[in-house]
């Protein structure tokens, strides 16, 4: 079976701070940490996608600065193609918890504290090298 494509988005603030999301416990994976985002449309592109889900998740408009490595992971229910995005906010709007338990900013050492969602480590580890 084709995994199911999703993107998310790796927010970074002027602090350099970025966006942790958890996951309500009504969701799979609840309580786990996860960068925002979700399933792209039939006819959307990953880009469009994103740029959706996070004005329905977070309330805000975001800017995609570049796209970053996808990844592949197989959980015990569902395999996904995430594509994910590193991102700003445009303007001086905060995000709000529409769709998840709490949010909050972290800097590279508060995430790693943090018990991400298996597919999101990669791409935090990704960025680490990154900067």
């Amino acid at each position: 079976m084709k995994p199911l494509e999703v993107v998310c988005a790796l927010i970074v603030n002027s602090k350099r701070k970025i966006l942790a999301c958890q996951r309500s416990s009504e969701r799979s994976l609840a309580g786990k940490w996860e960068f925002p985002g979700g399933k792209i449309e039939p006819g959307e592109s990953a880009e469009v996608a994103l740029k959706r889900e996070i004005l329905e998740e977070l309330e805000v408009t975001i800017s995609i600065l570049k796209p970053l490595p996808v990844v592949k992971h197989k959980y015990p229910d569902i395999e996904i193609a995430l594509s994910p995005f590193l991102c700003e906010i445009i303007g001086s709007e905060a995000p709000n918890a529409i769709e998840h338990s709490q949010i909050r900013w972290v800097n590279l050492a508060e995430a790693d504290e943090i018990d991400w969602a298996e597919a999101d480590i990669p791409i935090l580890k990704q960025y680490k090298k990154s900067i």
